[in-house]
């Protein structure tokens, strides 16, 4: 069994490692803009490391981790190299390889994030906060920096949801006595499996408005 630090650790580097991937195959599939390889590595660091920044941000806690410990960088920059590479290799299958490491990246950052949140003493919901904000921060960033509004403000599949449902099975888990390591394989699962899901079977949420002009 993992300490809890440790375990945090291994999902935060993770997290780091998947969503680098994401982020360079998202990066080298985009048809608007024809980005170079510093355009692809400078989008994928920022899927990777700008919601663990923004998080500890948040909690004030000293230097952001990715700051401090220069791990995270290298396996962000590696991630992105896998995801060059993988782009030329997987051909057609890289929207259903992007589906799988997008549901992972989005499930594990969100137990990473109310993890970070509980071994600081904060309560259920701050928890559950910086579950979302580590989950999606990084994705957002990402949208605004290629000139896109972020996913996360727009009708679409399941992302946010995915998210806090993640973050709600573990912390609700970690309350009720599970051990660290059930709560965090249970809560990166639910993310994983409802991102997943909505991508497959086209899960969206609903507009609050139609883009459809006021009848005459």
């Amino acid at each position: 069994m993992l300490s809890s630090t440790s375990l945090f650790s291994l999902i935060d580097y993770l997290g780091v490692f998947v969503a680098a991937v994401g982020g360079a195959l998202e990066a080298a599939r985009d048809e608007r803009y024809e980005f170079d390889i510093i355009g692809v590595f400078g989008l994928a660091l920022a899927s990777a490391l700008g919601g663990g920044l923004l998080r500890d941000v948040l909690l004030q806690s000293g230097p952001p981790l990715a700051l401090v410990h220069p791990i995270y960088i290298v396996i962000a920059s590696t991630g992105a190299a896998v995801g060059v590479l993988t782009r030329r290799s997987a051909g057609r299958r890289t929207d259903q390889l992007l589906y799988v490491v997008d549901a992972a990246a989005l499930g594990l950052f969100a137990v990473a994030g109310s993890t970070r949140g509980v071994n600081a003493g904060l309560l259920f919901l701050p928890s559950l906060l910086l579950g979302g904000v580590t989950a999606v921060g990084g994705g957002a960033l990402r949208d605004v920096l290629s000139g896109s509004t972020p996913r996360i403000f727009v009708r679409g599949r399941f992302y946010a949801i995915a998210a806090t449902l993640a973050s709600i099975v573990f912390l609700g888990l970690d309350a009720l006595g599970f051990s660290r390591t059930t709560s965090t394989i249970a809560g990166t699962s639910v993310g994983f499996l409802v991102r997943l899901g909505s991508l497959i079977f086209d899960w969206q949420t609903r507009a609050v408005r139609s883009r459809r002009g006021p009848s005459k």
